[in-house]
């Protein structure tokens, strides 16, 4: 317990006037100083830290206050005065004049053991004064009346003056302390030795009867309790009241007051002895003691009999369950703790607690439940007990199951292991066939892609020739050419004669074409133009009528004009336009041509061309000259031609040079051909299949018009048509040296 309760009740002992205040000292002597008073005033630790954060100001108020304290009176004061209440030899007139301050005194007492240091309170309680001893008789001595009159109430005249019970002793016997068995160990003591060291078997005196009837109607055995009180809150008088014989006993006895404030302290007491190692002992030691004293048939019979009747104070009913609560409660032996339970159900706590279920006082409420919450309740245990016993039958009966089921379940995954590794090794197999079958998918998808582009490439081509032939048969509708079938099945295309001085459009040359629909090929060597294996051009056709489409005569410029990106009208498209009315050669005459052919004419041209001469020479060739490429081709080349800017023996000798650098792979091909290139048309062609093989077989089509059905002929091909053709015109080979860029 220790002093917790001493701070709280520690009272100011200074005066109503202020001395005058003293100097403070150096820090180091006022924290010596501070330690003193703290160990004298034996505070409990969260307390004493409290006190030494105080700054030294307040540290030096709390030592001059200790300093300026004056104790009133010595120890060994009040403990001959309780002495001397205690001697028999005393008359009963001069004891009367005593017990008149007895009260005071004791009071006194209680407030110099409550407010004084410990160094008092152990001065009290040392082996020279015994000042515990002293307050246990005189506690003893104060309540003997109440105990003899309260048990000689109930009891015959015969049993009072019985000197068999144990409560018939002397006072006197009191201070035999020879004769005590006491056997003290530590703070607790045997039962055997407690009850041998209560009363003698000794009658007490009438004198000591009276004197104490004369005490305990006075307030002597509360003030008593107090002071036993003020002792136990020190750890040291604490220690020394748990020692004590007989102290524990007297303060048990002490329930006898009729004073419910008296009973209530007393069970404050004996809960907190209860509370501590050995206390609880001790605590049951003293009830057998007061069973004994008191002649009750069962253990606690007093204290439940004041329990029921002292219904009207409530804070006895609280201290009284609180002390039922840690007696029955602070048990760890659940059979001990069964026992003590029983002993109060058999004084009939249990039916007493089921009328104060509806109390209205809070504190005795949370008691009352707290017992209740922590009684044992045999049956249900032993229906515990059973149930338990069921159930763990039920548990090892499921245990087995489950290992049967966990045997079951280890083969079935053992199963399903087998299935999943057979069922891995057909995924696979499986998926093996999956890529072999996705390779072959693969390939397949690429050659109905080749095959695609082959159709629509072909379609493509027959697209272009039913073009080619349906532009034909317009041509030959508008009466631009003619066609002649040959006797061996060749298509010969005629240009009309030419009206006048000028050409038509179309009749710069005739197209012989094969039996199969394409253009038969021509050559030109040497600037001369072979004549042509078909009949004379036939004779022109007659006049139109007045309502036909009135073909106009080609304008022919000096220098090569810039091409727009358009497409002419057709002759049978400009009926009912502008260009139907305008004559060509009147706006002719009134435009300055030759300044804006100069101005808008291409780069690297000759000098301009005599339109008057060339009308005579072309009058004078007789037959008209064949021309072997459209104009879109021709212009093609002219491009070609003007972008290379060297001259046509420069292009012959690069030309002749590639040969031989192509007819070097062809180590199987033994015949070397001679190659004169004369012709600046055989140099253009040669040219054009240098600069990219891939786009030959397209360009020398335009030049020679052979039998080739794929537009996109490989440059073998077209190699071996060109030696062919160079053995067709007994080309001579000619020698590396005489090939110069």
């Amino acid at each position: 317990m220790g002093n917790a309760g001493s701070m709280n009740q520690h009272t100011d002992p200074r005066g109503h006037h202020m001395p005058l205040k003293l100097p403070m000292p150096e820090p180091a002597e006022l924290e010596e100083r501070f330690a003193l008073v703290l160990n004298s005033m034996n505070l409990p630790p969260d307390k004493a830290r409290l006190l030494r954060q105080y700054d030294n100001e307040k540290k030096w108020e709390l030592i001059c206050d200790q300093e300026r304290f004056q104790v009133k009176n010595p120890p060994h004061t009040y403990i001959h005065k309780l002495q001397g209440y205690l001697d028999p030899a005393v008359t009963r007139k001069k004891f009367r004049r005593r017990v008149q301050e007895s009260t005071q005194v004791l009071r006194e007492l209680e407030i110099s053991l409550r407010t004084n240091h410990i160094g008092w309170v152990r001065e009290f309680l040392n082996e020279e004064n015994k000042g515990l001893d002293v307050l246990v008789e005189y506690l003893s001595f104060a309540q003997y009346a109440v105990t003899y009159d309260g048990d000689s109430s109930d009891n015959s005249a015969e049993n009072s003056v019985d000197k068999s019970k144990p409560w018939n002793r002397s006072i006197e016997d009191l201070h035999g302390g020879n004769n005590l068995s006491s056997s003290v160990t530590g703070n607790s003591i045997s039962r055997s030795s407690r009850h041998s060291t209560i009363r003698s078997n000794t009658l007490p005196s009438r004198r000591t009867l009276k004197n104490s009837r004369l005490v305990c109607k006075k307030d002597d055995v509360h003030v008593c309790i107090m002071c036993l009180r003020a002792i136990m809150n020190y750890q040291y008088g604490f220690n020394m009241v748990m020692s004590h014989p007989h102290a524990v006993n007297e303060i048990a006895l002490s329930l006898n007051n009729k004073n419910p404030r008296t009973k209530a302290l007393v069970l404050e007491l004996l809960a907190a002895v209860c509370l501590v190692r050995g206390g609880h002992e001790i605590i049951l030691s003293a009830f057998d003691h007061f069973k004994e004293v008191c002649l009750e048939d069962q253990r606690f019979e007093k204290l439940m009999e004041h329990f029921k009747n002292e219904d009207n104070n409530i804070d006895f009913m609280v201290a009284c369950m609180q002390f039922i609560n840690i007696v029955v409660h602070s048990v760890e032996d659940m059979n001990f703790r069964v026992h003590l339970q029983y002993d109060f159900t058999k004084l009939g706590l249990d039916e007493y607690l089921d009328k104060l279920k509806h109390t209205e006082s809070d504190k005795l409420h949370v008691q009352i439940q707290a017992y209740l919450d922590n009684v044992f309740d045999v049956g249900a245990l032993l229906e515990d007990a059973e149930t338990k016993n069921a159930a763990l039958e039920r548990v090892e009966e499921l245990e087995e199951n489950m290992s049967h089921l966990t045997e079951k379940l280890q083969d079935t995954e053992n199963e399903a292991m087998a299935k999943i590794v057979e069922l891995e090794k057909q995924l696979m197999q499986k998926n093996k066939e999956l890529e072999s079958v996705r390779e072959v998918y693969k390939d397949a998808s690429s050659q109905v892609h080749t095959l695609r582009r082959m159709v629509k490439e072909k379609d493509e081509a027959i697209q272009k020739q039913s073009n080619l032939e349906k532009k034909i048969h317009e041509l030959e509708k508008q009466g631009t050419i003619k066609i002649q079938k040959k006797a061996d099945g060749d298509i010969a295309i005629l240009t009309p004669p030419p009206q006048g001085n000028g050409h038509l459009p179309g009749s710069q040359g005739v197209a012989g074409v094969s039996g199969e629909g394409m253009v038969s090929h021509g050559g030109v060597a040497n600037g001369t133009t072979h004549a042509m294996s078909m009949p004379d051009p036939p004779p022109p056709p007659p006049p139109m009528p007045a309502t036909s489409v009135k073909i106009k005569k080609p304008i022919k410029t000096k220098f090569r004009l810039p091409v727009f990106n358009w497409v002419a009208l057709k002759p049978n498209q400009i009926n009912g336009t502008v260009f139907n009315e305008i004559d060509d050669e009147r706006i002719l005459e009134d435009l300055n041509v030759d300044e804006f052919e100069e101005i808008f004419k291409t780069k690297a041209q000759g000098p301009p061309i005599d339109i008057t001469s060339s009308k005579q020479k072309t009058s004078q060739k007789g037959p008209n000259k064949i021309s072997l490429l459209d104009s879109n081709r021709a212009k093609n080349l002219a491009i070609t031609l003007r972008k290379v800017g060297k001259t046509s023996e420069e292009i012959c000798r690069a030309i002749q040079i590639n040969v031989q650098i192509i007819l070097h792979f062809k180590e199987k091909k033994k015949k070397k051909y001679k190659i004169q290139a004369s012709s600046s048309l055989y140099s253009a062609l040669l040219l054009v299949f240098t600069m990219h093989h891939d786009c030959l077989s397209f360009t020398y089509s335009s030049f020679w018009p052979i039998t080739i059905n794929q537009p996109y002929r490989r440059a073998d091909a077209v190699r071996r048509s060109i030696r062919r053709r160079f053995d067709d015109q007994n080309l001579r080979p000619i020698n590396s040296a005489e090939m110069v860029m």
